[in-house]
């Protein structure tokens, strides 16, 4: 009993972690997004996304159309 009470706390311990970080991530990342913050602040939204998308729909989505528009601006097809 002991074992899986233990197996619990930590398996919920590790989902609010990784929550918490991922919102932080977004956030620091809006915020170094705007004009006139220097910073990374697309890839760390990206890392935050990532973090929560293991937790949410939306942010799964929101982190795949981000994957599919980056494939598709950096495409390289060339005619000529």
């Amino acid at each position: 009993m002991g074992h899986s009470i233990c197996c619990f706390m930590i398996k919920h311990t590790v989902r609010i972690g990784r929550m918490v970080a991922g919102i932080v991530l977004l956030v620091v990342g809006v915020i170094l997004a705007l004009p006139m913050v220097p910073g990374p602040g697309i890839v760390v939204v990206l890392l935050g996304l990532g973090l929560l998308s293991h937790e949410f729909e939306w942010a799964r989505r929101l982190r795949d159309w981000a994957h599919r528009e980056f494939n598709r601006v950096t495409r390289r097809d060339h005619v000529g």
